[in-house]
């Protein structure tokens, strides 16, 4: 999933915390039935934060 994750961020240009919203409308769409949103936004918050 962090893969995935990872490139969703690329193609949305972010780069903080300040961009997760763009980055979970993507994420959710693409992941839609196979990871839990909870999980989604934990993990983005995790990439973007680095």
């Amino acid at each position: 999933m962090k893969d995935a994750l990872s490139a969703i961020i690329a193609q949305a240009g972010a780069s903080s915390p300040a961009d997760m919203g763009k980055v979970m409308g993507a994420a959710t769409k693409q992941l839609a039935g196979k990871a839990d949103g909870k999980a989604i936004s934990a993990a983005v918050k995790e990439l973007l934060s680095k």
